[in-house]
């Protein structure tokens, strides 16, 4: 699987989405994997990690979210499950799962059910080791206009997640004592 080739597929090289969705990715990328070089004894898969850090976010094009370019008619929290049918659709379901469940912290049907989220009412949680370190290494790295990348500390990721209940939280500050 070449992710370059998919992204290429669905976004117009060169455009403002396709810019920043390949900066943002490729940070991912990078930090997901050293990540994952901290934790040998789990045993990560670090070339899947490299392949689903960078379409996690595939489905952004989807959304109307147009700071970022993307012009489409659906919500940004449902790039998530849209990119995991996309995925799917191309044959890589082990790929589709990362970009469901990288949403938040991952989404419980609660979360789903109490926030009114536009979303199917299944758990998004991430699972295996690979799932949890994108998605945990994803909120350190908005998509910003001006294309940069800058990481946030994890004191300001902890706070931005807190908005979004206990569950998201904990599950959060246990990556922190995992991964950190």
């Amino acid at each position: 699987m070449k992710p370059i080739d998919i992204i290429n597929e669905f976004y117009k090289h060169g455009s403002k989405s396709h810019e920043i969705l390949l900066r943002h990715s490729e940070a991912v990328a990078q930090k997901a994997l050293r990540v994952a070089g901290k934790i040998p004894d789990l045993k990560p898969d670090t070339c899947f990690i490299e392949e689903a850090a960078m379409i996690h976010d595939i489905g952004i094009f989807y959304t109307n979210a147009p700071s970022i370019g993307c012009h489409g008619k659906y919500p940004y929290v449902c790039h998530g499950y849209l990119g995991r049918k996309l995925m799917e659709d191309l044959g890589y379901h082990r790929h589709a799962l990362v970009c469901e469940r990288h949403v938040g912290a991952g989404l419980s049907v609660d979360d789903i059910n109490k926030f009114n989220l536009p979303l199917p009412a299944r758990n998004m949680i991430p699972i295996s080791i690979e799932e949890q370190i994108i998605c945990y290494v994803d909120k350190f790295f908005s998509k910003k206009l001006d294309k940069s990348i800058e990481e946030l500390s994890t004191e300001a990721v902890v706070k931005k997640i807190e908005a979004y209940g206990s569950d998201q939280a904990m599950r959060f500050k246990a990556w922190v004592d995992l991964f950190g």
